[in-house]
């Protein structure tokens, strides 16, 4: 089992991140400049209006894009001075990614697709983790059904048990529940709570959904590429008018 070696201070930071697309007059600051550190153990949201940066923000510090300048980091390792290989097998080893798509390979059980990214790492999983992860999922009668047996919801929650079973330092979750229904997305946010609160997992999530980033400790609003605002502990209509300003 891989396990992060950093176990204090942030898990995911940057500094002075900037991304811009084209030159002059068509410029574009998708990040323009932007500080902000993710605490580890918590469940950050990230929202703004569309364009403002939180899905460059949010790719930029999973190392999925490069910065134009600055840094970011995952715990103390600084990702813009990785080599491609390094960059990759920090992904897998201490990066999950969720997203809307649920990304699960057809040809492969529930289960495995949990652990396949610890398979091809050539890693044995925690099976103590393991079973308390899909217990908690609520997916144990499931793991040996593919994923066209199984509802949307089923199939979100295998994509979030397997971003949890290898014990990433920080899971990144881009609109998880966007192709959800209601019912079964809120049942999606308060799994992901419970990995924070209970498991002690650390959840980046953008979202454009107030009902979902009311589950989070912390939301934090861009705006034209710059952090303009945050809320500790938020509630949805805290959400909604802090959104409302930055329409």
């Amino acid at each position: 089992m891989t396990q992060a070696t950093v176990t204090t201070g942030p898990a995911a930071r940057a500094v002075g991140a900037k991304k811009y697309y084209g030159e002059g007059d068509t410029e574009v600051r998708a990040l323009d400049d932007v500080d902000v550190e993710f605490e580890r153990g918590k469940f950050t949201a990230i929202m703004g209006p569309s364009g403002s940066g939180k899905s460059t923000l949010m790719h930029c510090q999973a190392g999925l894009d490069t910065l134009t300048g600055g840094q970011v980091f995952i715990g103390d390792t600084d990702l813009s001075a990785l080599s491609e290989r390094d960059l990759t097998l920090l992904r897998r080893d201490s990066v999950g990614f969720v997203f809307q798509a649920f990304n699960l390979v057809p040809t492969l059980s529930a289960l495995e697709n949990i652990t396949l990214p610890m398979d091809l790492a050539g890693v044995t999983p925690d099976q103590e983790w393991l079973d308390e992860v899909i217990t908690t999922v609520g997916l144990a009668d499931r793991t040996n059904h593919r994923p066209n047996e199984l509802s949307g919801g089923q199939q979100q929650r295998v994509a979030v048990s397997r971003a949890l079973a290898s014990r990433p330092e920080i899971i990144f979750a881009d609109e998880p529940t966007g192709n959800l229904d209601s019912t079964t997305g809120t049942e999606i946010l308060a799994f992901m709570k419970q990995a924070v609160d209970n498991l002690g997992q650390t959840i980046v999530m953008v979202t454009h959904d107030p009902l979902a980033a009311a589950y989070a400790d912390r939301v934090i609003f861009l705006a034209d590429g710059k952090v303009v605002d945050e809320l500790l502990d938020p509630d949805v209509e805290q959400v909604l008018d802090q959104m409302k300003k930055l329409r």
